[in-house]
């Protein structure tokens, strides 16, 4: 493939792929994926290319999970860090003591029936088993795969490269393996330690550079008083509403507190900036009387809104 015919439509060159500092939009992967589906006339296509996704192709973030002292921390900070890399797949992992789960969802794609929604998958799947394998050795191997849509026509190649059960139209998608938390050979607790701190560094960059919260605070300050539900929001920002949430946890927040925010924020400015009563901020706002407002406020500020308005001169 020509790669820009595969960058057609995105607005971006070549040569911004070769920096570090380059962000890619999921509108912009979105465009991608589908340019490569249309070119590609391969139906394996996200398998072989999520396969070819070796630990050391993810920089700081790869080199934390090699030089990890056990198998449990190594799962667990990919868990931690995984949006250092931008994937296309938000995943849980859940454990007993002889069984690791790994449950998967992708993160704007949520419709099983689309294209776009089995390439992250795939991808992502095929990446994870070659990142474990390069931490764990060659031998290691999924016990099962599942997945929630029905068989693609690349059903045979999946065979292939996961040697092992493959069951599709299931509630969700993800793989799961026999559990190994002891020590590893590569452990490096000085590399990690630098890794890790470099990966702490860039998970905040992602985090201040808006992510989901910014969205969620966008929506919400558009529709004062109409605010809608956090699935209303996932559906509208093409998420499922579990992978919503925990986006919002690894910025940091909840959409109960980013409500709470922009609540505290536009009240903060009709006080300023109207001659509102509390009766019509708490209706603007969408509370049910004017004391849940008063509440609220004092909640936020531990002033009332008369006193606010009067230490601000108003």
């Amino acid at each position: 493939m020509d790669p820009s015919e595969v960058l057609e439509g995105t607005g971006l060159v070549i040569g911004q792929l070769e920096s570090h500092t380059t962000r890619i939009s999921y509108r912009q992967l979105d465009t991608v994926i589908r340019n490569a589906l249309r070119l590609a006339g391969d139906p394996a296509i996200a398998l072989r290319s999520g396969a070819r996704m070796h630990v050391t192709a993810y920089g700081m973030y790869g080199y934390a999970l090699l030089s990890s002292a056990t198998h449990a921390e190594a799962r667990d900070f990919a868990a931690r860090y995984i949006r250092v890399v931008g994937p296309f797949c938000d995943f849980d992992l859940s454990y007993d003591r002889e069984t690791v789960v790994a449950t998967f969802q992708p993160m704007h794609w949520p419709n099983p029936t689309e294209s776009v929604h089995r390439f992250a998958v795939e991808f992502a799947l095929a990446a994870h088993l070659t990142t474990i394998r390069d931490r764990s050795g060659q031998g290691f191997g999924f016990s099962r795969v599942l997945l929630d849509y029905t068989p693609p026509p690349s059903a045979a190649a999946y065979r292939d490269l996961f040697g092992c059960p493959v069951l599709f139209n299931q509630h969700h998608c993800g793989y799961e393996y026999i559990r190994s938390d002891g020590p590893r050979a590569l452990a490096n607790p000085r590399t990690h330690a630098m890794a890790r701190e470099m990966c702490e560094e860039i998970l905040g960059e992602v985090n201040r550079a808006g992510g989901v919260a910014a969205d969620i605070r966008r929506i919400l300050i558009e529709q004062p008083g109409r605010y809608p539900s956090i699935e209303a929001i996932a559906e509208q920002l093409d998420i499922y509403p579990r992978a919503l949430r925990r986006r919002l946890e690894a910025e940091g927040t909840s959409y109960r507190s980013l409500l709470s925010e922009v609540r505290m924020r536009l009240a903060i400015e009709y006080l300023r900036k109207t001659r509102m009563t509390n009766e019509e901020i708490a209706s603007r706002l969408g509370y049910s009387d004017a004391a849940n407002f008063r509440h609220a406020f004092s909640r936020w500020t531990g002033r009332n809104p008369s006193e606010f308005r009067g230490e601000e001169g108003l």
